[in-house]
């Protein structure tokens, strides 16, 4: 959420950096009901005072017999009481008015994000490793033969419908693995904190990590009134909520492994086959709370974690700097990482690394304490996927299919997969 107090300073910066965004400028209209809020509060500070010395009067004027005196005060007061109640109530709604308005808008670029439309406007920063030549067409990894006995979407779509699978056998051990592989890497040799969090969230942990009230329609709530978590970034970052931390825990670095649910509202038509894009799926997430002055370099750091697992299981990809006009809601800068699928023949999001500095924060008041003394700051906050575990497997499988329909793994989940790191075109793992 976006601090009035700077808007109200710098008008012209914020209607610029929403420009950069593609959004008409807002700052008038924000500051007109900024205006009306603090006209209200000194309105009914204002009044208040004046009935509290019209009150202390009204005693002295009974006293010395001037009746005509005493109606006055008397009538003033109570005339103060209303006005106090009008102004206090017309402040509470401004107020209101206020805060869902900054809460609809998203978070502005910092200056490095490109300038842009859409993703054909986002710009490659870092590609590692080369798409294998192959001496067959290959096929997406759904149609992989080995593939086809683990990777069930009819009895899916017959237990829940149409975005669902059904893995079992060799296909779902492979999926527990590279889980494991990557919750391992990032705890052992990244340093991050693993969690088990829940999966049900309430209203406030929406929207205090900015997926409410825009995004409602993305998620999936149940008739108690939770809202199944899009990411364990919810769960996560929404731990520190309403916390003032010593300087000196920070930077807090946390990783999940949960099932995550979304809708996919607004991808109708999109990306229908297969396990690309699921209603329910598996993904291990990382976050950051940091000292806003190490966020910046905090972002680069868990950017090289995720594309760390994707290097140890020798996965091609590159690494994109959102533009302006692909940027999620909540992000100042993201970089994406990119996956090769052959299947495809083209890459494809696997991890998505944002900096949201403290538009989180200030939604949930997430502070910490300054070791040198002084008020409480905002942290700032960070999340990245690390991986999403369904589109790795996607990844591996296509990477590794070969033209008997077999599938060789990657040497990295050697340990997870008691050594066995080929995929039979009858779907045994051996």
């Amino acid at each position: 959420m976006h601090d009035i107090r700077q808007i109200r300073d710098n008008p012209a910066v914020f209607d610029a950096a929403l420009a950069r965004r593609g959004l008409e400028p807002m700052s008038s209209d924000l500051l007109a009901l900024d205006s009306a809020r603090r006209a209200a509060v000194t309105g009914s500070e204002t009044a208040l005072a004046e009935r509290n010395a019209a009150s202390k009067q009204v005693g002295a004027a009974k006293a010395s017999g001037d009746e005509a005196e005493f109606e006055r005060l008397r009538a003033l007061v109570a005339d103060k009481k209303d006005e106090i109640a009008r102004l206090e109530e017309e402040a509470r709604t401004t107020d209101a008015a206020l805060r869902n308005r900054l809460l609809e808008i998203p978070n502005l670029p910092y200056d490095d994000v490109p300038d842009g439309m859409d993703e054909t406007d986002n710009v490659e920063i870092n590609r590692w490793g080369e798409p294998r030549v192959l001496d067959f067409t290959p096929v997406e990894h759904f149609d992989i033969a080995g593939v086809r006995p683990g990777m069930d979407f009819e009895t899916a779509a017959k237990l829940s419908g149409a975005r669902f699978v059904v893995l079992r056998g060799a296909v779902a051990r492979i999926h527990r693995a590279l889980a494991q592989f990557m919750l391992d890497t990032h705890t052992e040799e990244n340093g991050l904190v693993e969690h088990m969090t829940p999966v049900l969230v309430r209203d406030a942990a929406m929207l205090g990590t900015d997926k409410l009230p825009k995004f409602g329609d993305d998620s999936f709530l149940t008739r108690e009134g939770y809202w199944l978590i899009p990411t364990s970034e919810v769960t996560l970052t929404y731990s520190v909520a309403g916390d003032i931390l010593d300087e000196a825990a920070l930077p807090l670095r946390m990783v999940a492994h949960t099932l995550c649910f979304r809708s996919e509202a607004g991808s109708a038509g999109r990306d229908t086959s297969g396990m690309l894009r699921q209603h329910q799926f598996e993904k291990v997430e990382m976050v950051s709370v940091t000292h806003p002055d190490e966020s910046r370099a905090e972002l680069d750091r868990m950017t090289r974690c995720a594309e760390g697992i994707l290097e140890k299981l020798d996965l091609p990809y590159r690494t994109v700097v959102l533009c302006t006009g692909d940027m999620g809601f909540g992000a100042r800068r993201t970089n994406d990482i990119e996956v090769w699928l052959p299947g495809q023949n083209m890459y494809r999001e696997i991890s998505s690394c944002s900096t949201t500095a403290d538009f989180q924060a200030r939604r949930m008041n997430a502070r910490f304490k300054p070791a040198a003394g002084g008020k409480p700051e905002f942290v700032h906050t960070l999340n990245g996927s690390g991986l999403a575990v369904g589109r790795c497997l996607i990844a591996v499988l296509e990477n590794g299919q070969q033209a008997d329909g077999s599938v060789v793994l990657p040497k990295a989940l050697a340990p997870w997969l008691g050594g066995k790191l080929t995929l039979t075109a009858e779907g045994v793992l051996v």
